[in-house]
């Protein structure tokens, strides 16, 4: 099964059971807290990753790095790790969050581009675009590709737009070799 089915199973689990017992907002920020400790371990990745360590380890470690989490989040963590799911643990999170998200109208935004850019150039750019509904939160995330040469890609939910210098490049030199 991929990760993406795996992640969105579990993660709806998660989202119907918290609705139901009134918990989603705190369950939320400890998912939160997962994917940045997953996210920035790469030996925590390759513990869980690993078909070596026995289950019963796996879990034990798992509740002393989140024991202050609440009792639903422990359990899913459990739950995940008993199941041999623990290498997606990461994309359960995530998909939690995102759910949670799209349920209270966060659009989520990709700026990408050359270089960093600053938050004042950031606003610019989502005013000057339609693509972004202002009335609504949005959660932008930044990336830095030097590979786009320059200008940006700003992609929001499954729209695009591709402002960068390379596409620009490639334009240019398609219609010089048509020509």
């Amino acid at each position: 099964m991929l990760t993406g089915k795996v992640a969105k199973r579990y993660a709806q689990g998660l989202l119907n059971f918290t609705q139901e017992i009134g918990n989603t907002n705190s369950v939320f920020a400890e998912m939160g807290d997962v994917v940045k400790t997953i996210a920035g371990s790469k030996e925590l990745q390759n513990f869980f990753n690993s078909p070596i360590i026995d289950v019963k380890k796996k879990v034990g470690v798992a509740g002393e790095i989140f024991k202050g989490f609440s009792p639903v989040t422990q359990n899913l963590i459990q739950l995940v790790i008993k199941h041999g799911r623990e290498g997606h643990l990461q994309s359960i999170a995530q998909e939690f969050i995102n759910k949670v998200e799209d349920m209270n109208g966060v659009q989520r935004i990709t700026l990408t581009s050359a270089s960093q850019l600053s938050s004042e150039n950031i606003d610019n750019i989502l005013k000057s675009t339609s693509l972004v509904n202002h009335d609504h939160k949005f959660d932008v995330k930044s990336i830095v590709n030097p590979e786009i040469l320059g200008g940006y890609i700003l992609r929001v939910g499954d729209q695009q737009v591709d402002a960068s210098v390379k596409t620009k490049l490639n334009k240019l030199r398609k219609e010089f070799q048509l020509n």
